[in-house]
């Protein structure tokens, strides 16, 4: 087997005077210890665990290697910054840690190298279809979840409570009248504990004990590409609610004077076993009940649809084909 040449880092720029970024990095570590995992880290830390299972060779961020062998084709899972070290003779397939929009920079515009884009989601794929600035063939690509980590306490018993799951990113203001206090009034009314987590404000340690105290979870962001999070609860066979607006993706660096697309998703990847979606406050109420007497009756089998499909080493396999597919040129969008 030939090894994958995979490359990850994250930007980790000087601030002040040259090298500085080295003993930032050591204080920052010795200080809040280790850097939380954000979503793009995800991908590749994911990754690598799969091959690991699967006992599949790689090499990471072997820069030296490329110049050596220009046969070799560069895997770099994310970050702009990374393609720059990247040698022009080299073929890269870039993704699925790619930017928000291929309109974000002009990434695309000025590497020619870049020859094939791995995307997490049919819908996030559909927006980089239209709107490439240059032709890049694109495949769908998603992580899988550490089902060994991520899994539910034994034996399952009913607590009463609930899980509000905050990613909402714009317009904060507006959505906690219109969806946070109702959603929690609801929840006062009808007896349920409520527990809260904000993104961007937790550690993986501090979710997962969260997940032990809850029956259910109630999911509000305006669309995941993959959406680690909600994944790694349904994983933990917590069952979802799961606000899913649809519409066009609105984000306000590029919406609607630069870019208008539709539809988008909260929940890219989902089915019966996982619970229920609604789209605003109104659909929340009539469902509620259903959802609640569901996850009361054990009837969901969220855990079941992870395992079917997110294990690491299938996914890997998956990475692994895709390659292979790609690099022999005979790539094929896979959903």
């Amino acid at each position: 087997m030939k090894p994958l040449h995979i490359f990850y880092e994250e930007p980790n720029p000087d601030r002040w005077i040259k090298f500085d970024r080295y003993p930032r990095k050591l204080i920052r570590r010795l200080f809040r210890g280790p850097e939380p995992i954000g979503g793009v880290k995800r991908w590749f830390v994911n990754l690598i665990h799969g091959l690991d299972k699967l006992g599949y060779p790689y090499i990471i961020n072997n820069y030296k290697k490329l110049s050596k062998n220009p046969c070799v084709w560069a895997l770099v899972i994310g970050k702009p910054h990374v393609i720059e070290k990247i040698p022009n003779h080299i073929n890269i397939i870039y993704g699925p840690g790619i930017g928000s929009h291929p309109l974000e920079d002009n990434l695309f515009e000025k590497n020619n190298n870049i020859k094939h884009i791995l995307i997490s989601s049919k819908w996030f794929k559909e927006m980089y279809d239209r709107d490439l600035p240059t032709p890049v063939p694109t495949s769908i690509w998603a992580s899988g979840i550490d089902t060994n980590l991520w899994k539910p306490d034994q034996p399952k018993l009913l607590k009463g409570a609930i899980l509000i799951y905050d990613k909402i990113r714009w317009d904060w203001d507006l959505y906690n009248e219109e969806l946070l206090k109702p959603i929690n009034k609801k929840l006062e009314k009808e007896g349920i504990t409520i527990y809260y987590i904000k993104y961007g404000n937790y550690k993986e340690e501090q979710f997962r004990n969260l997940l032990s105290l809850v029956d259910g979870m109630i999911f509000l962001c305006e669309h995941e590409t993959q959406g680690f999070a909600y994944l790694q609860t349904l994983s933990c066979d917590i069952p979802i609610l799961a606000w899913d607006r649809g519409g066009a993706w609105k984000d306000p660096a590029m919406y609607p004077h630069k870019v208008i697309f539709q539809n988008v998703s909260s929940v890219p990847y989902w089915n019966q076993d996982c619970g229920e979606k609604f789209k605003d406050f109104n659909e929340f109420e009539s469902i509620f009940i259903l959802y609640w007497e569901r996850v009361c009756n054990f009837e969901y089998s969220p855990r079941k649809y992870i395992i079917e499909n997110f294990k690491l080493e299938d996914r890997a396999q998956a990475y692994i084909n895709l390659v292979n597919d790609i690099t022999s040129h005979r790539a094929t969008s896979l959903d």
